[in-house]
């Protein structure tokens, strides 16, 4: 029994913007890994006015913020990225899902 039968007849849909998009994910993701690393670095050049509790202060919420954005991005990546695999597997070729017989399609019983 062949597990994997493909629909006869059938026909492949090109792929379309879910491919471009995939390909996109991983600059997607590094750069959006790295621009929060370098405002974060670029904060401790600007935050230099106040006693240094407020500079560490500041320091700190602003890299609570940049953390934040990085987890954004990747939790943004990994949803898309999901929904364009998905579009992708759909648009793949079809397969035969149930190919038995029923006893009864034709004539189904009456009680």
């Amino acid at each position: 029994m062949n597990w994997l039968q493909k629909l006869p007849g059938y026909k492949r849909t090109p792929y379309g913007f879910e491919l471009r998009l995939l390909r996109l994910m991983p600059r997607v993701l590094v750069l959006g890994t790295l621009s929060p690393l370098l405002l974060s670095g670029l904060a401790r050049l600007f935050y230099t006015e106040g006693t240094p509790a407020e500079i560490a202060r500041k320091i700190e919420v602003f890299d609570f913020g940049m953390i934040g954005l990085a987890v954004l991005v990747w939790t943004a990546v990994l949803t898309i990225g999901i929904g364009c695999v998905i579009v992708w597997l759909m648009k793949g070729p079809a397969y035969v899902a149930d190919g038995y017989e029923v006893s009864h399609s034709d004539k189904p019983k009456q009680d």
